[in-house]
């Protein structure tokens, strides 16, 4: 059961930062899988439930959620071997990370985010999403309102066209939304200090809970554009 991160958490991290090589890490395995996987680990169970109530293809095994320690340098100057931080993804099993509607949650030494999107652009989704507005802009606004982001701290982010034109039939307040290049809904400033505790599992559970009607919209639209 999470009860949260602990500060050796954060010095594993800053350690690893600082001693970025193979021989410190695996001198220091043990204590990676003890301070940092597993609390991961536990906060991936504890979500898994609702997880799968939201999505029952989800993948919610925690090996599979959750990023890997090790970095790929292939195609980066910083040849560091390890990350300072590490994420995790739920999206469905199988799918290929590159346009996936997932949720989110990152930390690390000053480092937490959490939230629901697509990894990188989908114009084929959201393509669709713009379809639906203009066929039923009152409601895809009921259904934003509904979210309250505003109230849960939360935002529509991510980049927007720049010359794309919309249709007179969409309201101001959807204007952004229907703009939108790559999109994603992440918590705006959340208090770090939640992390060390179970609160900050109760606090993204509420959040990636409330935006499950707009993750199953959207899915709605994954699915339809890969049946194109």
């Amino acid at each position: 059961m999470f009860t949260g991160f602990t500060d050796d958490t954060i010095q594993f991290f800053l350690d690893l930062k600082f001693h970025n090589s193979t021989d410190y890490f695996h001198a220091n395995h043990d204590r990676y899988i003890e301070t940092v996987q597993s609390p991961f680990y536990e906060f991936i169970s504890d979500l898994a439930p609702d997880m799968l109530k939201i999505d029952p293809r989800m993948e919610v095994r925690p090996h599979k959620a959750l990023s890997h320690i090790h970095r790929d340098t292939r195609f980066s100057r910083d040849k560091s071997p390890y990350r300072d931080h590490l994420w995790l993804l739920f999206r469905r099993e199988a799918e290929p990370r590159d346009k996936s509607l997932m949720y989110w949650f990152e930390f690390g030494p000053e480092r937490l985010s959490w939230g629901m999107g697509f990894w990188g652009e989908n114009r084929e989704a959201l393509d669709l999403f713009r379809k639906r507005m203009r066929a039923n802009p009152d409601g895809t606004m009921a259904l934003i309102d509904d979210l309250d982001l505003e109230a849960r701290g939360m935002m529509l982010d991510g980049t927007a066209f720049k010359r794309m034109e919309v249709p007179a039939e969409i309201p101001e307040r959807l204007k952004r939304w229907y703009l939108v290049k790559d999109m994603y809904i992440s918590k705006i400033n959340p208090d770090y200090r939640m992390a060390f505790s179970d609160r900050i599992l109760k606090e993204v559970r509420k959040d990636f809970v409330s935006l499950a009607p707009l993750y199953r919209l959207l899915r709605g639209f994954c699915d339809e554009a890969a049946d194109e």
